[in-house]
């Protein structure tokens, strides 16, 4: 077998766009490189500036180099009996048959193969598919990105390694991928012929996959025996003080690492944390970035945990954190404590994959999206021979994947516990029991307050918390105890019962009846298909009631849809409901009725079949049955309990978007307040809880996050200490603050066009000073939009690329990839942008606010709150929406200083700071940065002299 591995530079993408540069590299079937071809291309069309920025290929390059004809007379040899290969196959092969076709030779019709597919199935776990980010990641020399010589050396090696992957697979995977992917594409006929040479040279590893129900997977059965300690069997921390642990690890921390330097603000919150579990204290404790304020938690927590015998949990906001716990900080603390510890992980349920579910899944081949199902089905049967945790963190899923996990992910309602043949494997209770064993187990905020809706029957029994990113703790608080349907609520669960005649549980359940010649088979046979038409009956009023729902909606408003679909939203209060609400009434009844009805027959139904079919098989299927009836239960009692409007205490809210009407439908119910709640499950009942964020504080103040978090009193009775530790960073020889005073206010959400000129202008002007490198933080995607197409025109001819959230991409990740990969550039990025991303060193220069990141004041949580306040006699301006302001303000200051060798500035377009009498809430509350105001002519001179006085960094690198 021989591989042509193809890359083609274009001028473009469209019908009339021509090809620049031919790249291909022959492959054996051995894998070996065994010949390649290379030539630049004479188009007959000009090359558009940004394929030249994007490739480096300029007229002067191509002016000599031969015309189409001739290098394809010397391509087409190489094609002769090849499998075709190229990264994204169809748009290289598309380009060279609209050529070959053109000059009149006939199109290529040989196999092709799709090295992205093969990547995306052989290595479900990478983030990312991108040709530099792929080579990168798996060392391939790649020197000139977008040069089809060296993108296509680069595609044959990554198409080499993925053969080899498959090739080495263990035989029953191969045996599953071949049966999943049996469409008579070109990928199933390169699965199929690599099983058939398997299946002839077959030889199973023993060592390295436990076999299973015909699946190769990496994790065995999990023991509910606990493991004994690998250390001593004395206590290691016997007649050892905690100042004797600290001096111990600081030996060890400079043994290991020669530059270690040891962080006052870091040791204070080692003793602060410690003293705060040591005394039954809570402890609100703000750590800046470079406090490393991580292992600040971690090293006190381990010692007073395993010293007292007492289990710590440690929850984070941010799946990101929690993996940078388990992937950097855990094993560094393995290594430098001076004692064995556990540490585990662990998530909602939902995370976690059901063996049973997708053994059932597979072997049904029960799929609603053929094709994309399949090809996320193959990934997770690679994955199994990969993954210890089954955690769907560890998948990079297509778009749709999420849809099929949903139908084979762990859940309480379909679990068969020990009954289950997988429960010795179940991922789910593996971790669950490594959470109960564990001395510190690391969860987030969400399972917190899951845990605390399941009576505490979750999470281990723990009196000593830590809470990481603790600002986020009332939001996602507001989230878990409120209540949110949306249209596919009640649609998916249907869609689980009956999609059509072949798929869903009620067709499978009635294919089962007919298989087992029971006695009752006609009756159940019938019944089936009795309840199956009702079913349909709900659906249709459940359309037709989210139909009138959105009218209620109204026009589309501005909204913070960071995917670019403007929201809207209509609150709902109960003494002033929309017109037409009682015909939402009477449809919402008819649900209730029917679903009620249908329900009950099911369940009947259910238990007949559970009492007299007693087979494995059966009773499976029967429990994702009862799990499926128990979804819709729950939801019609949430549309029951939510149309009715009543609670006080609670805000309830339509959200909807404009592109996808009805079907985007949200419905919220959230409690005003939830810090009573807090007070409740937390802080009343917990001997010890540590908040700690980089932002807690207002002016120095701790007061906001009191009130929010339900501690308000606790500091006066002893029971709660606060601490703000200095940022380790040198702010004012770090980061300048600049102001441009002759800025226009601006009024409303989207700006004015003279606000938008002199914007774009500024932006352009920096981003040329600084070689682009600049964040630009939007609080509005509307805004967003209209600076993009501006600033990418006016940067074109500076060669400086101008990537958006939203419109490039809306993946963060993948957007902040791109934006360190290609150094000239800037970067617009709404909401999601302004934490959690990091970009340290030369990649961020400048950070550009274009506005105080202010709450819409109409937001129905935000006017809910703000009302309550005002009944309280107090101003919700100054005493919400100041607050939220600064803490997200000071989370988009800290993505600029990053390290201690960071060094940049911060624009802020925004001249309420300086205007207004609130202002001051802003800028007092940064870490002490330089700030200078000055007219807009004055900033590029002044970014140029602030960049080049390597004195005022002296301090910071000595």
């Amino acid at each position: 077998m021989k591989f042509a591995v193809l890359d083609l530079e274009t001028t473009g993408h469209g019908v009339g766009d021509e090809i620049l540069q031919v790249g291909l590299v022959v492959v054996n079937d051995e894998l070996d490189v065994v010949d390649t071809f290379n030539s630049f291309v004479r188009p007959t069309i000009p090359i558009p500036t940004y394929i030249t920025q994007l490739t480096g290929i300029d007229e002067a390059m191509v002016a000599d180099a031969p015309e189409i004809d001739e290098v394809l007379m010397q391509l087409i040899p190489y094609l002769d009996d090849a499998v075709l290969v190229a990264h994204n196959v169809n748009f290289d092969a598309g380009f060279l048959n609209q050529a070959l076709d053109r000059s009149g030779y006939h199109t290529f019709a040989g196999r092709r193969l799709d090295t992205i597919e093969l990547l995306r199935i052989l290595y479900p776990s990478i983030t990312t598919y991108q040709l530099g980010a792929v080579s990168e990641l798996f060392g391939i020399a790649h020197e000139q990105h977008h040069r089809a010589d060296s993108d296509a050396m680069a595609t044959a090696l990554l198409f080499a390694e993925s053969v080899r992957k498959l090739r080495n697979l263990p035989l029953l995977s191969l045996q599953r991928l071949s049966f999943l992917i049996d469409n008579g594409s070109d990928l199933s006929w390169f699965i199929g012929s690599t099983l058939q040479q398997a299946e002839q040279q077959s030889s199973i590893d023993l060592n390295a996959y436990q076999y299973f129900n015909q699946f190769a997977m990496k994790a065995g059965e999990w023991t509910e025996e606990q493991p004994a300690r690998t250390d001593q069997v004395h206590d290691p921390l016997e007649g050892v003080s905690f100042e004797q642990y600290l001096d111990g690890i600081k030996q060890r921390f400079m043994e290991k690492f020669t530059n270690y330097e040891e962080r006052e603000a870091q040791t204070t919150m080692f003793h602060e944390v410690f003293d705060a579990l040591n005394s039954d204290r809570h402890l609100l404790i703000e750590a800046g970035t470079g406090t490393g304020k991580s292992l600040g938690y971690l090293i006190p927590s381990l010692y007073y945990g395993v010293k007292a015998e007492q289990k710590i949990v440690v929850s984070t906001h941010t799946i990101n954190l929690q993996e940078q716990l388990r992937q950097r900080d855990l094993p560094l603390l393995k290594e430098v404590l001076p004692f064995d510890f556990r540490a585990s992980i662990f998530k909602g349920r939902g995370n976690y994959l059901c063996l049973r579910k997708f053994e059932s899944k597979i072997n049904t081949k029960d799929l609603v999206a053929p094709v994309d199902d399949a090809i996320t089905a193959s990934q997770m049967i690679v994955w199994l021979g990969e993954t210890e945790t089954g955690d769907q963190e560890e998948l990079n899923f297509s778009s749709k994947g999420a849809d099929f996990w949903s139908t084979v992910a762990s859940d309480a309602d379909s679990c068969l516990n020990r009954a289950c043949p997988w429960f010795k494997r179940c991922y789910y209770h593996r971790a669950k029991h490594e959470a109960n064993i564990a001395d510190v187990c690391i969860t987030n905020h969400s399972m917190l307050f899951t845990d605390v809706q399941a009576d505490h029957r979750l999470l281990p029994t723990y009196s000593h918390l830590v809470i990481d990113e603790a600002h986020h703790v009332e939001e996602v608080a507001s989230k878990h105890l409120g209540m949110q349907l949306n249209y596919f609520s009640l649609t998916h669960a249907t869609t689980r019962l009956f999609k059509d005649s072949r798929t869903g549980l009620l067709p499978a359940l009635r294919l089962k009846v007919q298989q087992e010649g029971e006695d009752r088979t006609a009756v159940w046979t019938e019944t089936i298909d009795t309840i199956i038409p009702v079913f349909n009956d709900v659906k249709e009023h459940w359309e037709k009631l989210f139909e009138l729902l959105y009218t209620f909606v109204g026009p589309s408003v501005e909204g913070g849809a960071e995917n670019g679909q403007a929201s809207a939203v209509c609150r709902l209060r109960a003494d002033q409901l929309p017109s037409g609400w009682e015909h939402a009434l009477t449809l919402e009844m008819n649900i209730s009725t029917e679903l009620g009805r249908v329900l009950r027959t099911a369940e009947k139904l259910s238990n007949d079949m559970k009492d007299r079919l007693d087979d494995h098989a059966t009773q499976a299927l029967l429990t994702d049955f009862n799990g499926a009836l128990r979804d819709l239960t729950r939801v019609k009692d949430d549309l029951r309990q939510f149309m009715k409007v009543e609670q006080t205490t609670d805000v309830f809210w339509i959200e909807a978007s404009t592109q996808y009407r009805y079907r985007s439908v949200q419905l919220f119910s959230v409690p005003i307040d939830v810090s009573s709640q807090l007070q409740q499950y937390f802080f009343n009942v917990k001997d010890s809880i540590i908040l700690t964020s980089a932002t807690l504080s207002v002016q120095k103040s701790f007061q906001f996050a009191e009130e929010q978090l339900g501690l308000g009193g606790f500091e006066e009775n002893n029971r709660l200490k606060t601490v703000q530790l200095p940022s380790p960073f040198n702010y004012r020889q770090q980061a300048l603050v600049m102001i441009p005073r002759n800025f226009p206010t601006m009024k409303g959400a989207a700006g004015d066009p003279q606000f938008i000129t002199m914007l774009v202008q500024s932006l352009a002007e920096t981003a040329v000073e600084t070689k682009g490198r600049m964040l630009v933080l939007f609080t509005s995607y509307r805004m967003l939009k209209q600076v993009y197409e501006l600033l990418k025109e006016a940067l074109s001819s500076a060669g400086i690329q101008v990537i958006g959230q939203g419109i490039d991409s809306g993946n963060r990740t993948k957007l902040t990839r791109r934006f360190t990969q290609q150094p000239e550039s800037v970067l617009l990025g709404t909401s999601s942008f302004w934490e959690g991303v990091d970009i340290p060193g030369e990649a961020l220069t400048t950070l550009a606010i274009v506005r105080l990141p202010f709450q819409p004041p109409n937001h129905p949580l935000v006017e809910a709150k703000s009302e309550l306040l005002q009944k309280q006699k107090q101003n919700p301006f100054m005493k919400l929406s100041i607050p939220q302001a600064v803490i997200r303000f000071k989370q988009g200051f800290g993505r600029l200083v990053r390290t201690a060798k960071d060094k940049g500035i911060v624009i802020l377009y925004d001249t309420r700071v300086i205007d207004t009498y609130y202002g001051k809430h802003f800028l007092y509350s940064l870490p002490g940065p330089k700030i200078e105001t000055m007219h807009t002519d004055q900033m590029v001179p002044r970014i140029r002299e602030w960049l080049a006085d390597d004195s005022e960094m002296e301090g910071v690198r000595s």
